[in-house]
């Protein structure tokens, strides 16, 4: 019997595509040749927010900055547990200024949070990922293109949370959170062909019984999805990671985010989780 499982607030933070383009190449899924409509580019990111919050969730918004067309992305720009937060520190001199903006954001709310400034490469949310009651509070971290796989260390003091460390191999999922999501506190989703082999016996001993994406969906950004515990947002391409979602009691939510897709993201890419 399928149990289903129960939703649980949540409480986003998301930055409006205001001067979103694809005016540099820093993963695989950017080209500068590709128009942005960003006017479609705008409702569609518009729906996502009204979704979240149709659900019951919260959502704050960060304020765009001109001349960083991918704060739209917010997930990148820090990762918070229970009110730390440990702060981005970009590869790409391109997104370096946005780490300022979302530490900002924080710094501008001492009673809620405590920001801690990294000293190692990382992008945030982008390739970490909390589960709570896995193991009495886990960090998934990813490395191998974009965080260092020093930062998880200085992530694991800043956060006093064990972190398990997971290589990824293939360029085109250059964060965690194209590869792997959360399902609930503690249960995932991931798509193996994304990480190491010795990372996969890891997620496989960790998660026996985590729900496998294919590299269809994977591709079509499915993984790059947010859950609260039983509505699972995803990408509407991600046809067959939804049936199998459904399947195993989830409730997916499918919503359409072509063109941030053309900037290398989708649904989790555009969100970051605030845990106060």
């Amino acid at each position: 019997m399928i149990v289903t499982p129960e939703p649980r607030h949540r409480t986003y933070l998301m930055c409006a595509p205001e001067h979103y383009v694809v005016e540099y190449e820093i993963n695989p899924w950017m080209n500068t040749d590709t128009p942005v409509d960003a006017e479609l580019a705008l409702k569609q990111w518009d729906g996502l927010r009204e979704t979240f919050m149709g659900l019951g969730h919260t959502v704050h918004t960060l304020a765009p900055v001109a001349g960083l067309p991918d704060m739209v992305f917010a997930a990148n720009g820090a990762f918070s547990v229970d009110g730390v937060v440990y702060g981005a520190r970009f590869r790409y001199a391109q997104r370096t200024a946005e780490a300022a903006a979302h530490r900002a954001f924080y710094e501008a709310r001492p009673v809620d949070w405590r920001f801690v400034a990294p000293k190692e490469t990382n992008e945030g949310e982008g390739d970490f990922a909390y589960l709570p009651d896995a193991y009495g509070g886990l960090v998934l971290a990813g490395y191998g293109f974009r965080t260092e796989a020093a930062a998880h260390a200085e992530a694991q003091e800043a956060l006093g949370r064990p972190v398990v460390s997971l290589r990824l191999v293939d360029p085109h999922y250059y964060h965690l959170d194209v590869a792997l999501a959360a399902l609930d506190d503690a249960n995932v989703v991931y798509y193996p062909g994304a990480f190491s082999t010795a990372s996969q016996r890891v997620l496989r001993q960790l998660f026996p019984d985590a729900v496998l994406a294919d590299e269809a969906d994977a591709l079509a950004f499915g993984l790059n999805l947010v859950s609260d515990g039983r509505h699972v947002v995803l990408n509407s391409e991600a046809t067959a990671l939804a049936a199998r979602l459904s399947a195993a009691g989830y409730v997916p939510v499918p919503v359409e985010l072509g063109e941030l897709k053309k900037g290398g993201g989708s649904v989790k890419c555009c969100v970051a989780e605030l845990r106060p």
